[in-house]
């Protein structure tokens, strides 16, 4: 079964032939090849590009890697990638021509001093590169850096919401409900029945994403880095810091390790695009709040899938849902603060700092967001707005709930919108 990615495809085809390098990045089985070699692949074919005019290659690839000579159990065996200048060699055979080439290249980190091969690559004005990667190496976010500026990023997500109903076979609240308890990892998706679900995102987990940092960042104590993913799993979304963290350790786990360990490990995570975190920003002062932050997980199945699906808060996993939905359609997004001087009930006045779940920029647009699991009455409602009407500029303000309401504006200005209907419009927010 074909899962379409067009929201990935269309920035791919945007940015065919500016000069640059296209590097997808993202999470471990996020779905990078498979748009690259299939869904990119084909596109280049139905817009007319003659089939020997686009070289694929995948350096994990025994076929392929014959083709110049290299063998996969041999570059094992010695520890060692592909030679740069096999490769090279093939690719100049394969330009026949002043045509434009279009070389698709997978898993290119497995080939030694695959940097300096594409940088050459640049100055061939008949060349168009496209690279994945996803082993320990080129699954660090800052690859780009690898290209002196030359790269255009392209970052991928596991499927969002929309691109998951695109094969669910049910409605969307059943899907939604699916879709938090098994996130969009594609090959997950995909499997039959709850068992085959947990059990492939579990061995992912340990596979794939522990053993790849493990072997990227040396570590010599693999449980912490395993014990810090499971208080980060248990606590999504919470407000935390190395020190608070260090502290957690402390108690539950009588453990010594220091607030620069756990920083060094949460630096690993995020470089692996396992979580991200966003940072705390005061509103009316206009300044970043260095420490606590929240940290979200890419995919929610991921996250269930580490602490053996025994916690599942419907309230903290949409929130981590509406988080992931913001980031994919490019939006910057940090956790707002804004201070309030209010009288207490004895009339002394108490200084509170009131929190926005999502300030959301792009550009020149701004939304501040307020994820809402239930309203079921106006005393909820008014408790989700209260820091909305202490912002006094003009950009929108949103409360997103799970309930089944109509999109509406109240006497404020303030736009409530369902979780379906925002997941499912791109262009939900504009209304």
């Amino acid at each position: 079964m074909e899962i379409r990615r067009d929201f990935y495809l269309d920035k791919l085809i945007q940015r065919k032939n500016n000069g640059l390098i296209k590097v997808i990045t993202g999470i471990r089985r996020c779905g990078k090849s498979y748009l690259l070699n299939t869904l990119f692949y084909q596109h280049l074919l139905d817009s007319g590009v003659p089939k020997d005019h686009i070289i694929r290659f995948a350096f994990d690839s025994a076929d392929d890697l014959y083709l110049i000579g290299e063998s996969l159990i041999r570059m094992e065996k010695e520890r060692r990638g592909a030679d740069p200048e096999k490769f090279m060699a093939y690719i100049r055979a394969q330009i026949k021509d002043d045509a434009m080439y279009y070389l698709l290249l997978d898993e290119v980190q497995l080939m030694d001093y695959f940097e300096a091969v594409l940088n050459s690559y640049l100055r061939k004005e008949n060349l168009d590169v496209f690279v994945t990667g996803s082993n320990a190496k080129f699954l660090s976010k800052d690859i780009i850096t690898e290209f002196a500026g030359r790269g255009d990023e392209i970052h991928m997500y596991p499927l969002s919401f929309a691109e998951f109903m695109t094969v669910y076979q049910g409605d969307q609240y059943m899907g939604l409900s699916e879709y938090m308890l098994y996130g969009g990892i594609p090959l997950v998706v995909l499997r039959e029945g709850a068992g085959e679900k947990a059990a492939a995102l579990q061995n992912l987990f340990q596979e794939i994403y522990i053993r790849d940092i493990h072997q990227r960042n040396r570590i010599r104590n693999q449980g912490e880095l395993e014990d810090l993913l499971n208080i980060l799993s248990s606590s999504i979304g919470s407000l935390t810091n190395p020190e608070k963290l260090k502290n957690t350790f402390k108690t539950v786990k009588k453990s010594k390790i220091t607030a620069g360990t756990i920083k060094k490990y949460l630096d690993y995570l995020e470089d692996s695009f396992l979580i991200e975190s966003a940072q705390r920003y005061d509103i009316r002062g206009k300044a970043y709040i260095e420490t606590p932050k929240k940290y979200y997980f890419s995919d929610l199945g991921l996250r269930n899938a580490r602490i053996n699906f025994r916690q599942f808060e419907q309230t903290h996993a949409m929130e981590n849902v509406i988080y992931n939905e913001l980031r994919m359609r490019g939006y910057n997004v940090d956790v707002g603060v804004i201070a309030s001087s209010e009288k207490d009930k004895t009339g002394k006045v108490v200084r509170k700092q009131l929190e926005v779940d999502f300030v959301c920029n792009l550009g020149s647009l701004r939304y501040y967001i307020q994820s809402a699991y239930s309203l079921p009455d106006e005393e909820k409602r008014s408790q989700e707005i209260r820091p909305f009407r202490k912002i006094d500029d003009s950009f929108k303000k949103i409360v997103i709930t799970k309930d089944i309401v109509p999109t509406h504006y109240d006497e404020y200005g303030i736009l409530t919108l369902n979780i379906y209907d925002f997941l499912l419009n791109p262009r939900s927010l504009e209304q």
